[in-house]
């Protein structure tokens, strides 16, 4: 496995910045270990049947996260595939800024617009515990995921899905608001591993990627309740754009930056 790690990690220098990680999740779920098994455990035995297989796949710029289905995010691990948008570790930001704001006590209720396979409300609900909270999203393949990913964690007695367009329709006030919604220009260049892989949909936003902010905006003062907040993710270079259409709406907005100091989330309250 030493050998075939190396040789792996050299052949996909050529489509990822990270070779040698990826070399290595794809030899553990060929193996069918945990990553920290295979580094402790199994370098010194042969390769196992499927790795090959699994380098090609990658070196046609298919997500590492399709090839294993599944994507460690926070504190869980989620079940993730083909039409559904990859967890990002950069979306961490704004669970960081709702632990941030609600020190010393949790949030009750919590809404995930946009939720994809549950990334951020299953985050935030293995965060408070005691929490329940309404995952929403337009796709119904994408709310598949969140439900079995709910199920798998435990948490399906606290997590409820349903389809929709937004916040339009949601009559409750909620602790949390949380969204990544998208936000990449139309004619925006992206990597081909998720330009041809990922769904457009989670990821365009309009000739300037402002779309859906513009009607999150008119949302989500009526969907926050007294003493919560919104946390939502934005592209590096749209804080300024953004808070504006936040705070013509009478929202007070802050600023979080993610691990590399980017511009990520901002936070927005009544």
């Amino acid at each position: 496995m030493r050998a075939a790690l190396s040789a792996a990690t050299r052949t996909l220098a050529t489509v990822s910045d990270t070779p040698r990680l990826d070399a290595e999740l794809l030899m553990a779920h060929a193996l069918g270990v945990p990553r920290d098994a295979l580094l402790l455990r199994h370098l010194d035995e042969m390769s196992p049947p499927g790795f090959d297989a699994f380098v090609a796949r990658r070196l046609a710029h298919e997500p590492v996260a399709y090839i294993t289905g599944r994507r460690a995010f926070w504190t869980i691990e989620l079940a993730v595939g083909p039409g559904v948008l990859v967890p990002r570790p950069d979306s961490e930001t704004l669970i960081e800024a709702a632990v941030a704001h609600f020190v010393g006590r949790a949030p009750a209720t919590i809404l995930d617009l946009g939720t994809g396979p549950g990334t951020l409300l299953l985050s935030a609900l293995a965060e408070w515990p005691e929490a329940t909270g309404l995952g929403v999203d337009a796709s119904d393949r994408a709310l598949d995921y969140a439900r079995g990913n709910a199920e798998r964690l435990g948490m399906a007695d606290r997590a409820r899905f349903a389809i929709g367009d937004w916040g339009a329709g949601i009559a409750d006030r909620f602790d949390l608001v949380l969204c990544n919604p998208p936000y990449i220009a139309t004619d925006e260049p992206l990597p081909p591993d998720v330009r041809d892989h990922e769904p457009a949909g989670a990821l365009f936003a309009g000739a300037d990627g402002l779309d859906d902010y513009r009607i999150l905006a008119t949302q989500l003062p009526r969907l926050i309740a007294p003493g919560g907040m919104a946390a939502i993710e934005i592209g590096a270079t749209q804080a300024a754009a953004v808070t504006a259409l936040l705070a013509s709406v009478g929202l007070t907005v802050a600023l979080h930056r993610d691990l590399a100091g980017r511009d990520r989330c901002l936070v927005a309250r009544p």
